[in-house]
């Protein structure tokens, strides 16, 4: 990670710590002496890929940084019911004190590249990339998109600062796809690139005239994604999105196949399930 991901991290782990701290632990400090020592292992309960395992570690370094913590398996590694994730030994009352929220951050980003995962399986063998959305979790982004590229898909854009999307919205309030563009290109930089949601063909047509670099099918049927792909002729690049899933009518490897470059996912961070990841004190 960068230094800015990295102090990007340590605010996230310290806000979360502060959340779950309180004013103090009142049940481990009344309860465990306070030089009490302990051991244990953080253990996979389910199959998945790991993810998160340093930003774990981080947590118990900024508690107490005579905590040990030995990973056993690094992220994006695929693990199986029962696998040791990492070891840990040292304070009893700092240990569980932190376990909370280590565990919250990395069964979230754990399930979230097991998730990417899948759908870049996918996809394997089309010229089509699955990338996330702006549905993260507030305050969480990073950790969400780190866990997407774990997994094997890819990112879209950061935030609203890196890529001109103009919307169904920015269309209606902008007067139209054209002027849209037109006005886009006039005040912003020539590095940035701009991409519209169209939601017909005869939309897709009007952006490719306008000069779009790349355009985005909103909820449109297979059939017009094929179509799509046939009128835009490498103009630009095409997205296709909405209810995109594994499997059904729908299915992401469907969408592949109709000639699409890249297949953007919501499902991949504002519907993750967490994966099932304990602490066990040994």
């Amino acid at each position: 990670m960068s230094m800015l991901e990295i102090i990007t991290v340590d605010k996230i782990i310290k806000n979360a710590l502060e959340e779950d701290l309180g004013w103090g632990d009142v049940t481990t400090d009344s309860t465990i002496p306070a030089d009490a020592k302990i051991s244990g292992v953080f253990i996979a309960k389910e199959q998945g890929v790991v993810c998160g395992i340093q930003v774990c570690k981080r947590v118990f370094e900024l508690l107490d940084s005579t905590i040990l913590f030995e990973i056993k398996l690094e992220d994006g590694q695929k693990v199986q019911k029962g696998d040791i994730l990492a070891q840990i030994s040292g304070s009893a009352r700092n240990i569980l004190k932190g376990e909370r929220v280590s565990l919250n951050l990395l069964q979230r980003m754990s399930g979230i590249a097991t998730a990417a995962n899948k759908y870049a399986e996918a996809v394997r063998g089309t010229n089509a990339r699955v990338v996330d959305t702006r549905k993260t979790m507030p305050g969480l982004r990073v950790l969400d998109k780190y866990a997407v590229l774990t997994g094997g898909c890819h990112n879209h854009r950061f935030n609203l600062s890196d890529l001109v999307l103009i919307k169904d919205n920015h269309i209606k309030a902008a007067g139209g796809i054209a002027t849209a563009v037109a006005t886009a290109k006039k005040n912003l930089s020539h590095a940035l690139k701009i991409e519209v949601e169209v939601e017909s063909l005869e939309q897709l047509k009007e952006a490719l005239e306008a000069g779009a670099d790349i355009v985005m099918l909103d909820n449109m049927s297979l059939d017009m994604m094929k179509e799509a792909v046939q009128i835009t002729g490498g103009r630009a690049l095409l997205e296709a999105s909405g209810n995109v899933a594994l499997e059904g009518e729908r299915s992401v490897k469907a969408i592949a196949q109709t000639g699409v470059d890249i297949i953007s996912v919501g499902a991949l961070t504002h519907s993750v399930f967490a994966m099932d990841i304990s602490l066990r004190f040994v």
